[in-house]
């Protein structure tokens, strides 16, 4: 089981090239096709209205000037790429907005590779919650890069978070690839020490363990009692346990495009410290 398509999202985030650097090396690990998408930032909506003059001087010299920008974008990427040595790679300059058209061609990659919004980068066109709208919008596995730190690869330890949920069980399958690639996977369940939580089953991770175990997974089975909040205490156990990366299901639901998270998910997606994979 391998990725053979990864997307990677492109902007003029000073972090970008941390990011590309990833999917690079992740993409020349499993063989796979490495698309670099650059979105100009004009919806494609617009394109299909009948009412809108697109040959109008001021739209054609802005939507000119955006598609430059996303032109130098992606020649950067290129460059980048070449540096680390990938077999297969497209440039792809997308006239849409980054949250469309990152959902809408993430549906078409088996991994998709995302930075976490950086507060203290000002980035044109890119919303603080992209990532989000991404995970949420496309039915994909997103790994998000975080805009501090270099990330590990290979990766040497996997850290799984475990609740039985719905999208903890599709993020660990569509992170199959990563999983049986890793040295090791720590299957983590918390369990609030005022709360009893039935959800596991009689024995907590057994069964997960199980399941990874067939597909010749080492597997560790980390319980932790915990306080406080859930998303703190994650990150907590991922430093404790060295992980390289963090496999979690993203909960939340869009609605009049306003994104409501669960405050796991908006912990980790605020104080991220080392990449996380997060499927919905």
């Amino acid at each position: 089981m391998d990725y053979k398509t990864v997307l990677v999202h492109l902007d003029q985030s000073p972090r970008c090239d941390v990011r590309v650097q990833l999917a690079a090396q992740i993409s020349q690990g499993f063989g796979a096709h490495l698309i670099g998408a650059a979105m100009t930032g004009i919806s494609r909506h617009v394109f299909s209205r009948a009412e809108f003059d697109l040959t109008d001087p001021v739209f054609a010299h802005h939507r000119d000037h955006l598609r430059q920008h996303a032109r130098d974008v992606l020649k950067h990427f290129e460059q980048v790429v070449a540096s680390v040595g990938v077999d297969s790679v497209e440039s792809r300059l997308v006239d849409d907005d980054a949250a469309g058209g990152m959902v809408l061609h993430s549906r078409y990659a088996d991994l998709t590779v995302m930075g976490q919004f950086d507060t203290a980068a000002t980035i044109p066109g890119v919303m603080s919650n992209l990532p989000e709208l991404v995970v949420l919008g496309s039915g994909r596995p997103v790994l998000i890069v975080p805009h501090s730190g270099q990330p590990a690869y290979p990766l040497r330890r996997v850290m799984v978070a475990w609740d039985g949920s719905l999208a903890a069980s599709r993020s660990v399958t569509l992170a199959l690839p990563s999983l049986l690639r890793a040295d090791t996977v720590d299957v983590v369940i918390m369990q609030h020490a005022d709360k009893k939580d039935d959800v596991h089953g009689e024995e907590a991770g057994a069964d997960l363990a199980l399941f990874l175990a067939r597909h010749q997974i080492k597997v560790n089975v980390v319980e932790r009692q915990i306080k406080g909040d859930r998303g703190e205490a994650l990150l907590s156990i991922a430093a404790d346990l060295a992980a390289d990366l963090i496999v979690m299901g993203g909960y939340g639901h869009t609605r009049f495009r306003e994104l409501v998270l669960g405050g796991v998910t908006r912990t980790l997606l605020h104080s991220m410290t080392v990449p996380v994979l997060m499927a919905h």
